[in-house]
């Protein structure tokens, strides 16, 4: 089987800046296939209207939002559609309508059984200028915000610099670990929320997955390009976001390396990368990856003329890359003795039971 499409969820409160968001993803896209499941609340398809043309492939919902008009089933049957591999998308993004409750929609992505995909995270849009207005309206907004990956606080054009801090202070109180990013006009770097795709003539080997560099590459453009669009849109509006690399020859201790990111520095959205474990009893290659607080591990077989390395990315808004980085190299197992198969422990709790089943011992 090949990599998994990550879904990720978009929600917010009506008017907070969902669909904006989705169209400028869709417009800039770098080359990445976007799948859609418009989730509109009403009769009318207004938001599929908005995004129709600009879009891979769309299955949208017009009768209720998907959180309470469908059953897991019913939406494995949507994501068929998206996920088939003629399709060839590389994303699914979820817009959630602005009555949706998150944490059911969630619920109904991770406990899937479709193989192809995976929970790609929580994107919640806030709307600056009516945060207060839409918190005492939807008392419910405290708890969206603590489930969140991401927090999007919107239209940061419209209130004051002054005004814009208080509601981060405010706003990352609530959502604490999530990062929180400042946006106008619901311009996000693509590269802060997905990968780029491989898009080599050769078929990709059987559970192959972006390889670092290529990882690395992609950010990297996506970085300067953002650091471009900001500077042309009113830099000051903009967040940067922060990413470093962590490479180590020495093999890690497992139990530590999970601490990490079950305890995320401050900031910290996504990783990806490749783990060597200091556990002689179990010689195969971890591959991690995280969104939000979303951790997920995938052991695979390490290939036999592949050097036995820990390679990660992290990305971020906010990130104190010192601090990050610091605490990934304590990980690093300097120890006389090995480390016993116990201390996989930490690990087998991010591996789906299709993961272990599948790879050999």
């Amino acid at each position: 089987m090949g990599r998994r499409i990550p879904v990720l969820v978009v929600a917010g409160f009506l008017g907070a800046g969902k669909t904006t968001l989705l169209n400028h993803l869709l417009r800039n896209n770098r080359g990445i296939r976007i799948g859609v499941v418009v989730n509109d609340f009403g009769a009318v398809n207004i938001d599929a209207m908005l995004v129709a043309g600009q879009v891979d492939a769309m299955v949208s919902l017009g009768n209720g939002c998907v959180c309470c008009a469908v059953d897991v089933g019913e939406l494995d049957a949507l994501f068929d559609q998206l996920a088939q591999p003629k399709a060839k998308i590389d994303v699914i993004v979820v817009e959630a309508s602005g009555l949706a409750e998150p944490r059911n929609l969630i619920r109904m992505i991770v406990n899937s059984e479709n193989p192809r995909i995976t929970y790609g995270g929580l994107i919640e849009v806030v709307d600056a200028e009516h945060f207060e207005e839409s918190r005492a309206q939807h008392p419910e907004l405290a708890t969206h915000l603590r489930m969140a990956d991401l927090v999007m606080v919107n239209k940061a054009d419209r209130v004051t610099p002054e005004a814009l801090d208080t509601l981060r202070d405010e706003i990352g109180a609530l959502a604490f670990p999530a990062a929180v990013y400042a946006t106008a006009h619901g311009r996000i770097d693509p590269g802060l929320l997905f990968d780029a795709p491989r898009r080599a003539a050769s078929k990709p080997r059987v559970g192959e997955q972006l390889s670092l560099d290529e990882l690395l590459f992609a950010e990297t453009e996506a970085h300067d390009d953002h650091e471009h669009d900001a500077h042309c849109d009113h830099h000051h509006l903009h967040d940067e976001y922060q990413s470093l690399s962590f490479t180590s020859d020495t093999d890690l201790n497992p139990r530590a390396l999970i601490a990490v990111f079950e305890d995320p520095p401050p900031g910290l959205f996504r990783a990806k990368g490749t783990l060597a474990f200091a556990t002689p009893d179990d010689q195969r290659k971890f591959v991690l990856h995280m969104v939000g607080r979303h951790i997920v591990v995938e052991p695979v077989p390490w290939p036999r003329h592949e050097p036995r390395t820990s390679s990660l990315v992290l990305i971020g808004a906010g990130l104190d890359t010192d601090i990050a980085l610091e605490r990934l190299r304590a990980t690093v197992h300097t120890g006389p003795e090995p480390l016993g198969e116990q201390e996989l422990l930490p690990v087998w709790r991010y591996v789906t039971a299709h993961d272990h089943a599948d790879t050999p011992a």
